[in-house]
């Protein structure tokens, strides 16, 4: 039998979250990141924050409000979206994505980067890594000199620990997470547990990694041949969709790719410039984008 816990209750322990307190916090996460708390995340947003308010010995949800809107708060809105954020995700998600990937859409696109072109390919939301790994394993099996030419891969999450973790390529088991044996001896080698794989050089050669928030300003100078960015837009509101929509739209050359996630659609005025190209696959059509993809600078992440 466990032993009871005889602590007293501490700051945020066993706390309830009034409705005006909870509009507050939806209000602030949706500000920041786009992301829609509904009235039945309560209980989701009341243990996520706990150990924050503990953490700093607030005595409940209201002055964690009051701290997050004060002048000192700012740091405290990524801790509040980090808690509140799910990254669920593994390698070769959506297998279907790579298979198309590797078999029609590089192909074409690596015969011109050997011929002198570029080739880029954008991770929108690449949470810990998986995804932009999985995509340079299969920029590599397509290509196994990739890095002697102009190919690239940006990987951009808005939380900085997760792109810590990203950037820092140790996964446990990842055999039981979705490589292959073959691709796991390949890319893939032991760290200092047992259990833990770290992805080999080769792979962090093809990658950028960087903090980038969806809603704020895109800073890359130039566009994409691909975009992944799967099972994040379906967190926003039906607007900032369509605005995602169009601003992926503008980075993408006629021809070029968009892959979203098994529960996303893109929204009608979006349609005309993105055609269905596969299942939740679309490719971007001839006709000019009247938005811009960045109103504010054309400078900063290079691509």
């Amino acid at each position: 039998m466990n032993a009871p816990n005889t602590l007293a209750p501490g700051p945020g322990q066993d706390l309830a979250i009034d409705d005006e307190t909870f509009r507050t916090i939806a209000r602030l996460v949706h500000d920041v990141s786009g992301i829609v708390l509904t009235e039945a995340k309560k209980g989701l947003v009341v243990s996520r924050l706990a150990r924050r308010l503990r953490q700093l010995g607030l005595p409940d949800y209201s002055a964690y409000c009051r701290f997050v809107e004060g002048r000192d708060g700012l740091e405290e809105r990524q801790h509040l979206i980090s808690a509140l954020t799910t990254n669920v995700t593994r390698f070769f998600r959506e297998e279907h994505h790579f298979v198309a990937l590797q078999e029609e859409i590089l192909p074409p696109l690596i015969e011109r980067a050997r011929n002198g072109g570029r080739l880029r390919i954008w991770s929108a939301g690449c949470s810990t890594g998986e995804e932009p790994y999985s995509l340079a394993i299969r920029v590599l099996e397509s290509c196994p000199d990739a890095a002697r030419h102009d190919i690239r891969i940006l990987a951009t999450d808005l939380d900085p620990a997760v792109i810590a973790r990203a950037r820092a390529g140790r996964y446990p088991d990842i055999h039981r997470n979705g490589v292959p044996k073959p691709l796991e001896q390949r890319y893939f080698h032991r760290a200092d547990a047992e259990t833990i794989f770290e992805v080999s050089a080769d792979l962090r050669r093809l990658i950028t990694f960087a903090e980038l928030n969806l809603m704020g300003d895109w800073p890359m100078s130039r566009g994409f041949d691909i975009i992944f960015c799967r099972n994040v837009v379906i967190y926003f509101d039906a607007e900032t969709q369509e605005r995602l929509w169009q601003r992926f739209a503008a980075l993408l050359p006629p021809g070029g790719h968009l892959f979203i996630g098994h529960s996303e659609r893109v929204g009608r005025e979006a349609q005309g410039l993105l055609v269905p190209a596969g299942i939740t696959q679309y490719r971007r059509t001839d006709a000019p984008s009247e938005l811009p993809v960045n109103p504010q600078s054309q400078k900063g992440v290079s691509t």
